[in-house]
């Protein structure tokens, strides 16, 4: 497991290690962690090397670390990113990035615990899952991180990725309970991957770079849904 620490103080990035270290070790979890010193520093190492977790300062000389983090979301999605800051005020901006948490300077060891279980169990809900559909002829393996909406058609349902489309017999209803609760239904016939969905507007949503239909019914659930999602 890659981690980073950001932070223009050396002695905070030392003192956060520490700690850091000590939690995996007694976890069992075999690790690399990495320090920056500054925004710039860590985004040149992030062209050549993914991170699981980033421990990241926001005030920083140069690139903040809030411009950063928004850097990294270019290219990485699922790459956990915990503020740590002296500054509470920049608390709702890290909705924008998907940030895990915020750690509020100077920090309890209890808490730098507390949170780093918090990303290891979200790197947990993130490793790859897959829909296993058995046919006569072929058993077809989907990557549901890939998928961004299924659609049926009476008995039929197409599995919708970028660039490519797979289609099988299942009923929809016996999918849905089969799926990471990041799927969730926006009409009879759609069920849609919150991860592809940037917008929810009165009687659609955008999923990916599509207009789907959102039915009255499926709206509430929808639009809570996708609420936590970007709280996340």
């Amino acid at each position: 497991m890659n981690i980073g620490i950001c932070d223009d103080e050396r002695g905070f990035r030392s003192s956060l290690r520490k700690v850091v270290e000590r939690e995996l070790q007694l976890n069992g979890t075999e690790y690399e962690i990495c320090e920056y010193q500054s925004g710039e520093e860590l985004l040149r190492a992030l062209a050549s090397k993914a991170l699981e977790i980033l421990f990241l300062d926001i005030e920083m000389a140069g690139i903040s670390g809030m411009e950063a983090a928004k850097k990294l979301r270019e290219t990485y999605r699922d790459t956990v990113i915990i503020f740590v800051t002296a500054y509470p005020d920049f608390v709702f901006q890290g909705y924008e990035v998907r940030a895990l948490h915020y750690i509020l300077k100077p920090y309890k060891e209890e808490k730098i615990k507390g949170v780093l279980h918090m990303a290891l169990e979200e790197l947990h809900l993130n490793e790859e899952q897959y829909y296993l559909v058995e046919q006569k002829s072929q058993t077809l393996r989907l990557p549901l991180k890939e998928v961004q909406y299924f659609q049926s058609d009476r008995k039929k349902v197409t599995a919708v990725m970028n660039g490519r489309r797979e289609e099988f017999y299942v009923k929809l209803i016996e999918m849905e309970s089969q799926l990471p609760k990041y799927f969730v239904k926006s009409h009879n016939r759609y069920l849609v991957n919150l991860n592809f969905v940037s917008r929810v507007e009165n009687n659609s949503c955008i999923c990916g770079e599509e207009e789907l239909p959102v039915s009255r019914g499926c709206k509430q659930a929808l639009t809570v849904a996708f609420a936590r999602m970007m709280l996340r």
